[in-house]
Parts: structure tokens; sequence; C-alpha cells
């Protein structure tokens, strides 16, 4: 789908230029544009090199470890589903500790081992759980204690002062996270309110059964 709809606005652009008369420009902003994207890219290589540094660093140190048990009730209460001790936790940790960093590149892999993780625990597998929902909206709308990526590309451009979205991208990304919360919170509940009473079908087919067998003539029991 995403790529359909850039191959359309390239389509769009080529017909555009070609119809005004544009096409030295549309050229001259294809290359730019490869040209930018390459030179973004380097850029964002050395500080994502760098806070990786940090965080392989912090995982020899046992901080990882340290910030996990401090993080370890928030993700229990987070994440009810999930039995202590499961390896999607350690994935969840992860993917939240990249996340307070801004390291989003590095975020994503973490997410995707917790999602095929929490996809074990899953009766149903063409349904997402409520794990995984919850997982999905944490990790877009995560609170972010430091911006990385968004600093490196201020800095790349020529920024004044690079870091000085902290605050605002601190605050922003607190109050997605406690609006992401809330709503996972209320479809959590609303769910539960939707469910039809009663046992689940396993059970309700097996006491049909078990009823079955015990309405069944003594004779034919012993065949």
């Amino acid at each position: 789908m995403l790529n359909g709809i850039w191959l359309g606005m390239i389509l769009i652009g080529f017909v555009f230029a070609a119809v005004t008369g544009r096409m030295n420009e549309f050229t001259a902003a294809v290359f730019d544009g490869a040209k930018s994207g390459v030179t973004v890219s380097f850029g964002l290589i050395s500080v994502l090199v760098f806070w990786l540094g940090i965080m392989r660093i912090a995982e020899d140190a046992d901080l990882l470890k340290k910030i996990s048990r401090v993080l370890g009730p928030v993700v229990s209460f987070l994440f009810p589903d999930v039995p202590k001790g499961h390896p999607a936790i350690g994935y969840i940790l992860s993917n939240m500790s990249a996340n307070l960093l801004g390291l989003g590149n590095a975020a994503t892999p973490m997410g995707i081992k917790a999602m095929q993780e929490l996809q074990t625990l899953n009766p149903d597998k063409e349904t997402a759980t409520p794990a995984m929902c919850t997982l999905l909206a944490l990790n877009t709308a995560s609170i972010t204690l430091i911006p990385a990526t968004l600093i490196a590309i201020r800095l790349n451009y020529g920024s004044a002062d690079p870091a000085a979205i902290v605050g605002t991208t601190l605050a922003a990304t607190a109050v997605a996270t406690l609006a992401a919360i809330a709503a996972d919170r209320l479809c959590r509940r609303l769910t539960l309110l939707r469910r039809p009473p009663g046992p689940p079908p396993a059970i309700r087919s097996g006491t049909a059964a078990a009823k079955g067998s015990a309405a069944l003539p003594h004779s034919s029991v012993k065949g």
C-alpha cells in the first residue's frame, strides 16, 4: 500500500513536470533529494553508532538489568497477560529503553522480536492479543527523554541549537504516552464488556459432551 502511494506521487510529479515543461527542475529535484538522503543518512549513522555503543556499555555494566528491575513493575502493570520471565518481557524492556533515547531504528527490531514472542502466547494466530495492541500503542507514542535521531537531523541541517527540542519533545511524548495507556485500558475494558457471558467454547463443548455421555443408556455405554 505504502509503495503504491509513493509510486503514485512520483508518477504524478513526473506527469505534471512533463505537462508544464519543468522537466529540468524535476530532474534536479530528484538528484538533489538523493544527495540529501545520503548526506542525512551518514549524519544519522554516527549518532546511532554512538548511542548503540552507550547502550552496549550499559548492558555490559548491568545497567540495563537495573533499569529492567525498575521498569519491571510498570511492564507487569501494562502487560498483565504476559507471564513473568517470558522472553517477550526482555524484548519489551529493550524496546522501551531504545525509545527513551529516541533511537527508533534500534527500537524497531526489538519491537518485532517482542511481537514474535507475544505471538507464541496467542491462542488465535489471526487476531492480535491485548498485549500486542498495548505494545504497538506504546511503541508508537513512546515517551522520549533524549530525541537522539531528531537532534542528529537538526545538527546535520545546521541548526544553531539542535537540542532545543528536548523539553518540548519530552512533554509531547509524555502526553502521547499517557493518552495511549488510557486508550489501551479503555479498549481492554470495552473488550471485556462485549465478551459474551459464560465459559469459553471449549469448556461449553466439553460440558455438553459430558452430559451427552451421562444421558446414554447403561447398556450402550458397555457396548
